[in-house]
């Protein structure tokens, strides 16, 4: 997947992440701290009399609601973080990492597998190689790769040293690499 096809997802992230909701804020511990309807929602528990905790219940639940609805506040399911961290592998996004990382979260991707879909050495003669979940990924290094190009082999991309990625086709050795 290229960047372009990218932005709407960061874009909806960045939204969610602006100064009026302060999703991204982070507490003096380094976890993100929760949002202020969110905190509102939570507090009314500990109101004692049943018709005010209710009234106090409504009145928060319906501001969550509107904002949610106008994109102020954006609930994200656990499945779309995990997909969304798939998606945004091998990218640099340094303001994001905030909204994607808390213990309660799932683990980082560190590698993807799936299948080349198509490779070609560009000017430089260096390969660039399109994958099927859509990313492009190409050579950095000028070491020659040998593998098949047929068949749409299986491909992994993992992290390497220093913020690097390593891609192996089938059973190649590994070519340093870059998403484009």
């Amino acid at each position: 997947m290229t960047l372009h096809r990218l932005l709407p997802l960061v874009a909806v992230v960045i939204l969610a992440a602006s100064p009026a909701v302060s999703i991204a804020a982070q507490t003096a511990d380094g976890q993100v701290a929760r949002p202020e309807l969110l905190s509102r929602l939570v507090a009314c528990r500990s109101v004692s009399e049943s018709a005010a905790r209710l009234s106090c219940y409504d009145e928060t639940t319906a501001a969550l609601d509107a904002a949610e609805q106008q994109g102020e506040v954006v609930v994200v399911a656990r499945e779309q973080i995990s997909a969304a961290r798939r998606q945004l592998f091998g990218f640099s996004v340094p303001a994001l990492p905030a909204l994607f990382e808390s213990a309660n979260q799932p683990d980082q991707v560190d590698a993807i597998e799936t299948t080349l879909t198509r490779a070609s050495q560009n000017r430089e003669g260096r390969w660039v190689f399109t994958l099927a979940d859509g990313s492009v990924w190409q050579q950095i290094d000028v070491n020659s790769v040998n593998f098949r190009n047929r068949g749409n082999p299986a491909v992994r991309v993992r992290r390497g040293a220093l913020g690097s990625f390593l891609l192996v086709v089938g059973d190649s050795r590994a070519v340093r690499v870059r998403r484009q």
